[in-house]
């Protein structure tokens, strides 16, 4: 939140924002994996992203602990940057790529995962929904605004990155330890 309202209230915020953005191949910085995730493209990805934090994101981190649940996020975030990478190296697409929602629709996969009954509200759906049916939502809706080339700005890719990266590691874990 504070480098949203440094990147949009200063100059020197607009050219924190250039640097810390995911940039296109080849003008990418390594660092830019992770940065690009601590910014946003407005007050309303912002809210969302932060909305998805607070329902999703608690909720998990006490189930994991604090240190899992940051290794998980921060996986999330990364693997939401290298998809988003790929593919716009491979359809030629040159826009930046901002904000955590990589990151938080892995939250939403390991929420979803380990309590798939849970009722959830969502908007703009006015009745409950099962979790597990809101995860095939999330990644049905982005398959289709992919598919359609609707809502060209959004970083769909990078969304389906994110939970595809958190459900990576959830089976590794899987496999590797008792605790999920």
């Amino acid at each position: 939140m504070v480098i949203f309202i440094l990147c949009a209230l200063t100059l020197p915020g607009q050219a924190l924002y250039e640097y810390l953005a995911l940039w296109p191949i080849p003008h990418t910085r390594f660092w830019q994996l992770v940065s690009y995730g601590f910014l946003h493209g407005g007050l309303l990805h912002l809210a969302f992203n932060m909305i998805g934090f607070w329902i999703f994101g608690r909720v998990v981190e006490r189930q994991w602990g604090s240190i899992r649940y940051l290794v998980y996020y921060f996986v999330c975030v990364f693997g939401a940057a290298v998809v988003s990478l790929y593919t716009s190296y491979m359809l030629g697409h040159t826009q930046i790529t901002v904000g955590a929602s990589g990151g938080v629709l892995g939250l939403v996969l390991a929420f979803g995962l380990m309590f798939p009954d849970a009722r959830l509200v969502l908007f703009p759906i006015p009745y409950p929904v099962k979790a597990k049916w809101a995860l095939v939502g999330f990644v049905v809706v982005s398959v289709v605004l992919i598919a359609t080339d609707t809502l060209p700005r959004i970083a769909h890719y990078a969304h389906l990155g994110g939970m595809l990266s958190g459900w990576i590691l959830i089976q590794y874990w899987r496999r590797t330890s008792t605790r999920f």
